[in-house]
This record gives C-alpha cells, structure tokens and sequence, in this order.
C-alpha cells in the first residue's frame, strides 16, 4: 500500500516539475540568491519604512485595498489603504492549516496614504458568534462623500463566506455589517474583483480543503496543491436585493486560483495560479462579465495577489521558495521567507522593444540583484521589473503589493511578516 502511495506521489510530483519547469528548481529545491533587500527606486533603508503597531494586530496581513475618496467630478481627493490582518493565522490558516483555534478575531486596518498614520476600523452590527478570518477584500470608491461597499472572504469556524460591510468617509474607522454571503459554491473563496456595488468576482483556489475529514485533509489539498492539479475555478456572483446570490462560473480549471484584478479599462481580468507561478490574463465582456482565455506569463515565485495601478500595469506579489515559507508558518526556529514583488507592464506600451521570434530568450530585469530572466523566460506581451527582493531578513512572507501610481509609493503586506512596508521614490 505505501509503495503505491509513494508511486503516486512521485507522479505527480514530476508532473509539476513538467509543468512548473524552472520555477520548481528555484522556488522549492533552490533557495534563491536574492538580497537581503532591494528596491527599484533605491535605497531600502531610506526609502522604506514598516508601520507596526504596539499591540500587534497590524501583523500576518494577507491582503489591502485602495478605498478612493472621489469628488463629484470623479477626481481622486483621499487615498486611504483598508488592510485585513489576522495575528491569529499560525493557529487558524485553512489554505496552508493548521485548523487549531478559530476564536481570536482578525481586524481590518485604515491606513492613510499622506502620512502613514493607522486607525483600526471597528465591525459594527457584526454578529457576537461569529469569527472573523479576512483573506481578500475590495471596496468601492465614495463618490462625493457617499458611503462605499465592502466585500471581504471570511475563514470562518465552520465555512468559508463573503461579508459585506457598509464603509462611510463621515465614519471611515467603522464598518457596518449588513449580511453574510454563503453559497454551496464558495468552497474555498480567496480573492475578490468588484464588478459593481452589487457583483464581483470571487476565486476558489482549491477542490479540495482543509475542512475536509482526516486523513483526507490534510493529504488531499497538499496533492492538489504541490500536483498543480488545475481544480480551482473563478465565479462572478451578483448579489440580489433580498440577499440572495447568483452564481456564474467565468473560468475553471485553473491550479490554485489565488489573486484576480480588473485593468482600469474594465476590458482584461488577470488570475494567478499561484502552483504554476502563472497569471491568466483574459479578455472581459463588459456587459456579460464573461471571459475568454487570452495569455499565460510566467512569474519567477509562487504568485499570490495581484493588482493593476492606474497606468494599466500589474503588479503581482509571491513566495520565491515555499518550503521556507511553510517552516515559517511552522514555527521553525529562526525561520524566514523570502520576498519579491514585479510589475507587468503591456509591451504596446513600450515602443523602443521590438518582437521577435527569439523574444523569450532575451535578458531583462537587469538592475534586480537577481532578475526575473534568470528564473522564467521573457514573456510576448508583458515587460516584467523586480520593484522588490529581499531574503526575508527585512521583510518577508509577502503576499500583496499595492502601487499608487500617483506618487509611485509601494506597500506591502506579508502572510507571517509583522506590520505593513510603505516604500516612497
């Protein structure tokens, strides 16, 4: 019986170092060569600075947002960043487990783009019995004072559901809860795209969870997981005036569907599989919300979130080596895990680059202490440049990076890492 186990096993193993190529031999047998840290805009120690609070509910932050501040003419007057971190995660994490303790509620953080300052946001009419787990969030802008709508995936006891929280610049440190979204078809929400106040895209990154029964978890997941089994899916959900939802599935069979941005322009969705170190880019009807396939790039980490900044570029963040992430999420003894951030940027947009049939074999990414050429090969379409590297010993862990495109600051947040990194030109 073991001998078959162990057979298995090895299958698809070297099914995904098939699939995976070079990745794998940096990303899980090979620590990378990165720095200790580096910054596209300079120097990191005086360019960047990490934002902690004393009581450390600012740590283990798995994803951030952008909440806009719109005059009526739709010009941007306040730029806040809205940041749900669970100091709780090494105990209560159903993507990488454990499953040990559910109870000490996560928090979401307001954070002011000016001058860094942090308040926490309060959950009010939010429910007593309930737990509190964020993992993706978006929140609509507020147009001339008007409240906005806050969607954010919940890893709770029991199920994994999607909260949906009024937010008001009048009280902007208060989220009221209006309901839970459930739905037989959230398995295993990860990230969210707002479509509108009332729809959005919602990833599942795997088939098969943690919340299963023992020893199907934690066996299964991790086999789909380190397979790279393509049995994640992408759904649009519109959320009915009564509450209801309805369900549409825009993309199956994508390994461990994980991060999902719409362009500034509506008319692309990109979707990281975050075993492969892909993102899917497809072409979005804008009336229907329905997608249609349209490229792969290769990222040189495990992808986790994504986003696109105003200029229409992608900012993607991930785990260059997973096993030191997972000896981090273990508790390991001096444990630490690496980070790197890169933007994708349409090669329509950079004239001076010709295409060509030798295209993937060209150098790029050069000013990176290790560039993105020497782990995947140049993509088509996307010019790829390292915005940050660092062996873990400044900050690590990461999972999400926003970019303003209107001061060129960086922040970033990291599964395990303690407090949020702001990076300014």
């Amino acid at each position: 019986m073991l001998s078959r186990v162990l057979t298995v096993l090895a299958v698809l193993l070297a099914t995904f170092i098939y699939r995976s190529g070079r990745l794998v031999k940096h990303g899980i047998f090979t620590l990378p060569a990165l720095p200790s840290s580096y910054y596209v805009n300079g120097d990191v120690h005086t360019h960047c600075t990490i934002l902690q609070e004393p009581a450390h509910t600012l740590d283990y932050c798995e994803d951030m947002t952008f909440w806009d501040h719109l005059d009526a003419d739709g010009t941007v007057t306040a730029r806040f960043i809205i940041a749900g971190c669970d100091p709780n995660r090494k105990a209560w994490n159903t993507v990488m487990g454990p499953l040990r303790n559910p109870e000490p509620r996560a928090y979401l953080w307001l954070v002011d783009t000016v001058d860094n300052s942090l308040q926490r946001i309060e959950l009010d009419g939010y429910p007593e019995e309930h737990n509190f787990h964020p993992l993706g969030m978006e929140v609509t802008p507020s147009q001339d004072g008007a409240p906005s709508v806050l969607y954010v995936v919940n890893h709770a006891r029991e199920k994994t559901t999607i909260e949906h929280f009024i937010i008001s610049p009048d009280i902007p440190t208060q989220a009221l809860w209006k309901r839970t979204l459930s739905s037989p078809w959230f398995v295993s929400p990860n990230a969210l795209a707002l479509t509108s106040e009332t729809s959005f895209y919602v990833s599942n990154d795997h088939l098969m969870t943690r919340r299963l029964p023992f020893p199907l978890a934690p066996a299964l997941p991790l086999v789909e997981s380190i397979a790279g089994l393509p049995l994640g899916w992408l759904s649009h959900v519109t959320v009915n005036p009564d509450g209801t939802i309805t369900h549409e599935i825009a993309a199956l069979g994508v390994a461990f569907a994980n991060g999902v941005a719409i362009s500034p322009d509506g008319t692309t969705l990109a979707l990281s599989s975050t075993s492969l170190g892909q993102v899917y880019f497809y072409d979005r009807n804008m009336t229907t919300n329905a997608l249609k396939y349209r490229e792969t790039v290769s990222l040189p980490f495990f992808n986790d979130n994504i986003m696109f900044d105003e200029e229409g570029a992608l900012i993607a963040t991930g785990h260059p080596h997973f096993p030191s992430l997972i000896a981090v999420a273990a508790n390991k003894t001096d444990a630490r895990a690496p980070s790197w951030a890169v933007s994708l940027t349409p090669l329509s947009n950079k004239t001076h680059f010709a295409k060509s049939a030798h295209a993937a074999d060209r150098k790029y990414d050069l000013r990176a202490p290790l560039s993105v050429s020497e782990v995947v090969p140049a993509s088509e379409e996307w010019e790829v440049e390292t915005l940050f590297q660092s062996d873990g010993s400044v900050f690590g862990t990461s999972c999400t990076t926003l970019r303003d495109s209107r001061t060129g600051s960086l922040y970033m947040v990291g599964l395990y890492e303690e407090g949020l990194m702001v990076c300014r030109p």
